[in-house]
């Protein structure tokens, strides 16, 4: 089992930056896929960008490529979000995930069965 906390959220204007960090407890942390998910207020929980266990393989979803990056440091348990070129439509709780490694781009919510608290991410116009 893998405990997941985020942090690095807050508030930022139009254009601006921020790295999400998700720190992960246990000793088997590169053995798992890892994903970020967000939820915009009134809307579904969407896939924003997935990093397999070994840190080879990304997917970033389209709405982000481009502005977002994804990465990992199994030596420190902890995966990262690069959020360049804010939008408030990039408004929204952004939550880790992460489920054993199954050597497939999964991307749905169902397929993860870890998930952290959430950290809050506001961008001003």
């Amino acid at each position: 089992q893998v405990q997941l906390v985020e942090s690095g959220g807050g508030l930022v204007q139009t254009g601006g930056s921020l790295r999400l960090s998700c720190a992960a407890s246990g000793r088997t942390f590169s053995s798992y896929d890892m994903a970020w998910f967000r939820r915009a207020p009134g809307k579904e929980r969407e896939f924003v960008a997935r990093i397999s266990a070994s840190g080879l393989g990304t997917i970033i979803a389209d709405s982000v490529r481009g502005r977002f990056s994804i990465s990992r440091d199994n030596a420190k348990n902890t995966m990262y979000l690069q959020m360049n070129g804010l939008k408030p439509d990039d408004t929204a709780v952004y939550y880790c995930a992460a489920r054993m490694a199954t050597g497939f781009p999964l991307i749905e919510n169902s397929a993860y069965n870890y998930w952290g608290q959430g950290t809050q991410v506001t961008v001003s116009s």
